[in-house]
C-alpha cells in the first residue's frame, strides 16, 4: 500500500473509532450514528479483504480497550456489537461498488440486508424472552403519561389506541431506518470514493426517476381496501397501516421528480420543485395530493404530452 493511501486509511480508521466512541453522546449522537457505515464502507472498497479485516479489527480493539478502561467493559461490548451489526450491509454494498453495479442495485441490496438484520434481531430477542415489542409499547405508554393532560387531550385519539397503532407500524419504521442509513452512507461514501479514483455509478438525475407501473395498482388496491378494513386487530389492517404511508411517500417522491422534469423541459429555474419539497417537509398532509400527482405521472404519458406541446 502506498504511503498516502496508508495515511488516508489510518485517518478513516481514527474517524470510525471517534464515531463509535461518540455514538451515545447526546450532542453528537444524531450525527455520528448516521455516519457510522461511511468509514467502514470506504475502507472496505479501498483495501483488500485481509487488510480491511486487520484495520477493522484494530479499530474495534481500540474502541473496546478505551471504553473498558475509562467506563465499563459492557459498553465496549455493546459498541462492538453495534459495529458488527452494520458490517453485512457494508460488505454487500462494497462488493457491488467493486463490480460497478448501478446505484439503484446498491441501494436495494443495502436496504434489504439491513432490514433483514433488523427482523432477525427482533425474532432472536423475542425467542430469548426479551419481548422488545412489549417493552417498546410500555416505554411509549410511560412517555405519554408524563405529558400534561392538555397535550394528551389534544391528540384526538385515545392514548392506548395511538400506541397500539404505532406498535403496528414497527415494520414501516424499520424500513425507514434501513433506507435512511443506506441512502446517507451511499451518498457520502460514493462521493469520497469517486474523489479517490473509484468508478462508482451515480443515481439517475431526479427528473428521470420513474416507479414501476405495478406500484400504481398496489396503491389503488390499498386505497380501496382502506375503505372496507376496520378491524384494528386483523392482519389486513396492519398491512395497510404500513403499506399506505410507504406508497404515499414513494409517489410523493415521484411527484417531485415530475416537477423537476417540467422545470427542465420548460427551461424554468428549480423554484417549482424546491417549493414542492418544502411543502412536503413543512406540511406533511399535502403528501396525499403529491402522491396522486405521482400516480398520474407513472400511469399516464404526461411527460410525453408536455414534450410534444413544448
Amino acid at each position: 500500500m502506498e504511503e498516502p493511501q496508508k495515511k488516508r486509511m489510518f485517518g478513516w480508521g481514527f474517524a470510525y473509532i471517534f464515531l463509535l466512541l461518540t455514538i451515545f453522546l447526546p450532542p453528537l449522537s444524531l450525527i455520528t450514528a448516521a455516519l457510522l457505515m461511511v468509514p467502514v464502507l470506504v475502507m472496505y472498497v479501498k483495501l483488500g479483504n485481509k487488510q480491511f479485516l486487520a484495520h477493522y479489527t484494530i479499530c474495534l480493539a481500540v474502541v473496546y480497550l478505551i471504553t473498558s478502561l475509562l467506563l465499563a467493559g459492557s459498553l465496549g461490548a455493546l459498541l462492538v456489537s453495534i459495529s458488527l451489526f452494520f458490517l453485512p450491509p457494508v460488505i454487500q454494498m462494497g462488493n457491488l461498488y467493486k463490480k460497478s453495479a448501478p446505484a439503484r442495485t446498491v441501494l436495494t441490496a443495502g436496504t434489504v440486508t439491513l432490514l433483514a438484520q433488523l427482523l432477525l434481531t427482533l425474532v432472536v430477542t423475542q425467542l430469548f424472552g426479551l419481548n422488545p415489542v412489549g417493552k417498546l409499547k410500555q416505554f411509549m405508554m410511560d412517555s405519554v403519561k408524563t405529558l400534561p393532560v392538555e397535550l394528551q387531550n389534544m391528540m384526538g385519539v385515545d392514548p392506548d389506541t395511538l400506541i397500539h397503532m404505532m406498535v403496528l407500524m414497527l415494520p414501516l419504521y424499520m424500513i425507514g431506518f434501513s433506507l435512511f442509513y443506506v441512502v446517507v452512507s451511499h451518498a457520502l461514501a460514493r462521493r469520497v470514493l469517486v474523489r479517490s479514483g473509484e468508478s462508482i455509478p451515480a443515481f439517475k438525475p431526479i427528473k428521470d426517476w420513474m416507479l414501476p407501473k405495478s406500484f400504481v395498482w398496489f396503491y389503488l388496491i390499498a386505497l380501496i381496501m382502506e375503505m372496507f378494513v376496520s378491524d384494528t386487530k386483523s392482519m389486513s389492517y396492519t398491512v395497510l397501516l404500513n403499506l399506505l404511508p410507504l406508497l404515499t411517500f414513494l409517489f410523493s417522491i415521484q411527484a417531485i421528480s415530475f416537477l423537476f422534469y417540467v422545470a427542465h423541459v420548460m427551461h424554468w429555474n428549480k423554484t417549482l420543485p424546491i417549493v414542492g419539497i418544502l411543502l412536503l417537509l413543512l406540511f406533511p398532509p399535502v403528501s396525499f395530493l403529491f402522491s396522486l400527482l405521482g400516480v398520474f405521472d407513472v400511469a399516464f404519458p404526461i411527460r410525453d404530452r408536455i414534450m410534444t406541446r413544448k
